[in-house]
């Protein structure tokens, strides 16, 4: 979702939708999901067998999120059905679907605005799990309505036949150097990116600096990620500044002659679940999550994806992750401010 778009959501489901109170039988217990007993795993495995199934709205590909299911499945013997879609139609769901007194969603997992949008329209419930002591710190919300399950690396990434690894940049002020005049390109969307990358290193500082990278050297944009990590290993484009680190990752897997780079600080997009309100099989939901962030982090790691379990892939260094709740807010600055830095509109 452009963040334009995401602002236009933002606002209309801020002003046309509210949402009705939950009857008194549904979803879960005040108890249930935020119990820190020391028996909440045996109860909340007990009361998912009595469940019996769980369902879930996922963004995920489904070859991202299939072997997660089926694991669960055979761990749990509880079936999963998965509704997926793009992150905002998820949204956009379940909001109509409490507005009209509907709770068929138990549980979604789905790119961090738009959870965070779930937040805002009280469409979440809280969720406390001791799973949150073995993540990385900035997986965990302080509403904890919902959690980080894996966390989108942008990267930058060159082409192995055009640029040498001695001469690939260690820092985004190498990119001032006129070498690079005509080999960059960035994606046309990533406001969110630069939104993050400047409040880490100061907005003056990344304003400045990356108008005198453009100004010197030109910016390629182009709109797609995967269509522009695909443009890197044919040549089009030499350098690459805003990949997803999992695309460039299973490239090289492939054999294709791209490698990738983490130029400091290093920005990522969270993605995360969290358990709907209203949730009529709410033990069941408890529990996939509980999956998602233990046996489901491994299994993420395999297809290239970025766990937030640190034993699972450490994290690297100068990792700073998008404030989502901030760009809902102030993303229409930053997406104008990113347009007249890299294509001068």
């Amino acid at each position: 979702m452009t963040a334009r778009r995401r602002a236009a959501f933002h606002r209309a489901a801020v002003a046309s939708i509210t949402i009705a109170l939950l009857p008194a039988t549904a979803g879960a217990q005040p108890g249930i999901l935020t119990d820190a007993g020391v028996d909440r795993s045996q109860r909340i495995l007990a009361g998912a067998k009595k469940e019996g199934t769980v369902t879930l709205y996922s963004s995920a590909t489904i070859a991202d999120m299939n072997p997660q299911v089926s694991a669960f499945e055979k761990k749990h013997g509880i079936k999963v059905r998965v509704w997926r879609a793009s992150s905002e139609d998820i949204a956009r769901r379940i909001l109509n679907e409490q507005r009209a007194g509907r709770f068929e969603a138990d549980i979604v997992e789905t790119a961090g605005p738009d959870m965070e949008v779930l937040v805002r329209e009280k469409a979440l419930q809280p969720f406390h799990t001791p799973v949150s002591a073995t993540l990385l710190p900035a997986a965990t919300y302080a509403h904890r309505q919902w959690i980080a399950t894996r966390i989108n690396l942008f990267v930058a990434g060159y082409n192995t036949k055009l640029i040498g690894a001695a001469e690939a940049p260690k820092r985004y002020e190498d990119l001032v150097d006129p070498k690079w005049k005509g080999k960059l390109a960035v994606e046309a969307n990533d406001a969110n990116w630069f939104m993050q990358l400047a409040t880490v290193i100061g907005e003056d500082k990344a304003v400045t600096l990356f108008r005198d990278i453009v100004g010197r050297n030109g910016m390629s944009v182009r709109r797609g990620h995967s269509l522009l990590a695909n443009l890197v290993p044919s040549g089009e484009v030499a350098l690459a500044l805003t990949l997803y680190g999992y695309r460039v990752e299973q490239l090289k897997h492939e054999g294709a002659p791209i490698e990738i780079l983490y130029l400091p600080p290093l920005i990522a997009l969270p993605t995360g679940t969290g358990i709907v309100r209203g949730a009529p099989r709410p033990h069941a939901a408890a529990l996939l999550a509980d999956f998602f962030l233990t046996d489901g982090q491994a299994i993420l790691a395999e297809r290239f994806n970025f766990p937030v379990n640190p034993k699972v892939r450490p994290a690297p260094d100068h990792l700073s992750l998008i404030d989502v709740a901030k760009f809902l807010d102030e993303g229409e600055r930053w997406t104008k401010l990113y347009a007249s830095i890299f294509s001068g509109k």
